[in-house]
C-alpha cells in the first residue's frame, strides 16, 4: 500500500521569527483552543451552582468528573490520530467538535429546567471527545514541523506554551465577565467564537504545515468498510456516538472515579512487573523512580484545582473583589494563574540555569518535594489572611495564593513528562506519557473529592467549613513535600543519571 512520508517543515520551509510558520499557525491554534476551555471552565462551577441550584457538593463532583475525563480523552484521541487520521486531521476533526460543544453550551442559556440540563451535559461532553483528538494531536504537530536533531525544538514548545497561557489568560476574562455581568450564554458564547475562530484558522491554513501531521497510510484510510463508508468517516461516527458515553459518565461521578481506581491499580501493577520481570537493575531503579514521580503528580493536581471548584466559589462569596472601584467577577480570577506563569516561567527556567551552574539545581524528585509544600503553603496563606469569621478576605491573599501554586506547578509540570520520557525505555515512552495523563486526570478528580468535602449536601459551604478544609491539607502538604525532600536523593540515585539506557 502506498504512504504518505511529511518532510518537516525545518528543512527549507519559509520561516517566521527563525522558526517555521506552522509553529504560529500552532500556537493561533492551541491560544483559542485555551481560550474557549479556560473560559468555559471558569464558569463551570458557578452554573451548576448559581443556574442549575446544584449544592456546592454535588456541584464539584460534577467538575471532577468533568476534568478528569478532559485529561483522559487525549489517549484514544492521540491513538486514532497515530493509527488512522493523522494530526493535521485529527486538530481540524477535534477543534469542529469543541467548538460545536460550546455552541451547545451556548444556546441553553436561560431554561434550568430538566432538559437544559441534560443539553448542559451533551455539551461538556462533546467538548470532552473533541479535546481527545486537539490536545494531544497539536503538540505533536509542533515536533513535526522540525528535523529530530534541530535545535530549535525546545524553544518551538517554549512559543507553543506560552500560546497555551496567553489563551488561558484572556479566556477568563472575556468569558468570565460576560459569562457573570451579561449572562451565561453570553460567556459560553465567546468560548465557542474563540474555537470557532482557531478551526477556521487552521483549515485555512493548511500549506504552513508543509505536510506534516497527514495520514501515515491515506489508502487504507480512504478504503470503505463494508463497501458502504470509508475508514475515515467510520473514525469520525464512532468517535461521535462516544459523546453518548461520556455524557452518562459526567452524571456518574462514582463511576468515574472507579474506573481511575481500577485504571491506576493495574497500571502500578504493570509498571512493577515490567521493572521486577523484564528489566536490569538499572532499568527498574528508573521504573521504580518514574512510579515515585507518578504517585506524587494526582497528589498536586488534587491540590493545584481547587482553582476552579472550591476556590473559586470561595472568592465568589467571602472575598472582597473591589479592586480600583470595580468589583471583579469571582470567574475572572482563574486567569490569574495563566498570566503567572508568563510573568515567571521565563524567571524560573533562568533560575533552574543559575543553579545549575553552580552545582545547586534541586533534583528532579527534589522539585516535586518542592511543588507540593508551594501548593499547601498557598492554602496556608490564603487562612492565616482570611481575617475574622464574617470578614471578607482581602483580595490580596488570592493572589498570593495564587502566586504559591503557580510556582509549584513551574516547579512539577515541566519537568514531569521529561522525567518520564528519561526513565521510560524507548520501548515504553508513549505509554508512559499516557500514564502520565492518567495520573493527571486521578489528580483532577481528586479535587473534584476535596471540593466536595468542603460543601453542604443542601447549600453552600460555610467560610468556616472552607478555611478548615484548606488549613488541613495546606499542612498535610507542606509535610508531604517536606518528606518528599528529604527522600529526594534516594530516588535522584535510582534514576541513574548520566548512565546510559
Amino acid at each position: 500500500m502506498a504512504t504518505s512520508v511529511s518532510t518537516p517543515a525545518g528543512a527549507g520551509a519559509k520561516t517566521w521569527l527563525g522558526h517555521p510558520r506552522g509553529l504560529f499557525l500552532l500556537f493561533f491554534v492551541e491560544m483559542w483552543e485555551r481560550f474557549s476551555f479556560y473560559g468555559m471552565r471558569a464558569l463551570l462551577i458557578f452554573y451548576l451552582t448559581q443556574h442549575f441550584l446544584f449544592s456546592d457538593r454535588d456541584a464539584s463532583y460534577a467538575y471532577g468528573a468533568y476534568m478528569s475525563l478532559i485529561y483522559i480523552s487525549p489517549l484514544m484521541g492521540g491513538y486514532l490520530a497515530d493509527r488512522y487520521l493523522g494530526q493535521r486531521k485529527a486538530v481540524l476533526f477535534g477543534g469542529i467538535v469543541i467548538a460545536i460543544g460550546h455552541i451547545i453550551l451556548g444556546v441553553e442559556g436561560d431554561n434550568a429546567g430538566t432538559m437544559g440540563l441534560g443539553l448542559f451535559w451533551l455539551g461538556l461532553a462533546t467538548v470532552i471527545t473533541g479535546t481527545g483528538f486537539l490536545k494531544s494531536s497539536a503538540s505533536a504537530l509542533v515536533g513535526q514541523l522540525y528535523p529530530r536533531d534541530d535545535m530549535r525544538r525546545d524553544p518551538a514548545y517554549t512559543i507553543f506554551y506560552m500560546g497555551i497561557n496567553l489563551g488561558a489568560t484572556i479566556g477568563p476574562v472575556i468569558c468570565g465577565y460576560l459569562g457573570q455581568t451579561w449572562g451565561w450564554h453570553w460567556g459560553f458564547g465567546a468560548a465557542s467564537v474563540g474555537m470557532i475562530a482557531g478551526v477556521i484558522g487552521f483549515a485555512l491554513s493548511k500549506p504552513l504545515l508543509q505536510g506534516g501531521g497527514e495520514p501515515s497510510n491515506p489508502v487504507y484510510l480512504a478504503e470503505r468498510v463494508g463497501g458502504l463508508i470509508s475508514r475515515e468517516w467510520l473514525v469520525y461516527l464512532s468517535s461521535l456516538a462516544s459523546i453518548a458515553f461520556c455524557w452518562v459518565l459526567i452524571q456518574q461521578h462514582v463511576i468515574v472515579g472507579w474506573m481511575l481506581a481500577a485504571s491506576s491499580v493495574a497500571v502500578v501493577l504493570y509498571i512493577l512487573w515490567e521493572a521486577f520481570g523484564r528489566m536490569e537493575r538499572i532499568g527498574r531503579d528508573r521504573m521504580l523512580a518514574a512510579l515515585f514521580l507518578l504517585v506524587i503528580n494526582p497528589i498536586f493536581w488534587g491540590l493545584y484545582e481547587q482553582t476552579g471548584s472550591s476556590l473559586s466559589l470561595f472568592t465568589d462569596r467571602y472575598t472582597n473583589r473591589h479592586i480600583l472601584g470595580f468589583n471583579v467577577p469571582a470567574s475572572m480570577f482563574q486567569s490569574v494563574n495563566a498570566a503567572y506563569i508568563l510573568m515567571f516561567g521565563p524567571v524560573m527556567a533562568a533560575l533552574w540555569i543559575w543553579l545549575a551552574k553552580r552545582g545547586w539545581e534541586p533534583s528532579t524528585p527534589a522539585k516535586f518535594g518542592i511543588a507540593v509544600a508551594l501548593v499547601g503553603a498557598g492554602f496556608l496563606v490564603l487562612v492565616a489572611g482570611a481575617g475574622a469569621p464574617g470578614a471578607l478576605t482581602p483580595v490580596l491573599f488570592i493572589f498570593l495564593l495564587y502566586l504559591c501554586h503557580t510556582l509549584g506547578e513551574l516547579c512539577l509540570s515541566p519537568v514531569g513528562l521529561s522525567a518520564m520520557s528519561t526513565l521510560a525505555p524507548s520501548r515504553m515512552i508513549g505509554l508512559m506519557m499516557g500514564i502520565w495523563f492518567l495520573a493527571m486526570a486521578l489528580g483532577e478528580y481528586a479535587a473534584g473529592l476535596i471540593a466536595a468535602a468542603t460543601g453542604g449536601e443542601s447549600g453552600a459551604a460555610s467560610r468556616d467549613q472552607v478555611l478548615a478544609v484548606y488549613s488541613s491539607i495546606g499542612w498535610w502538604s507542606v509535610g508531604f513535600g517536606v518528606v518528599v525532600m528529604a527522600i529526594a536523593p534516594l530516588v535522584k540515585r535510582l534514576m541513574h543519571a548520566g548512565e546510559a539506557k
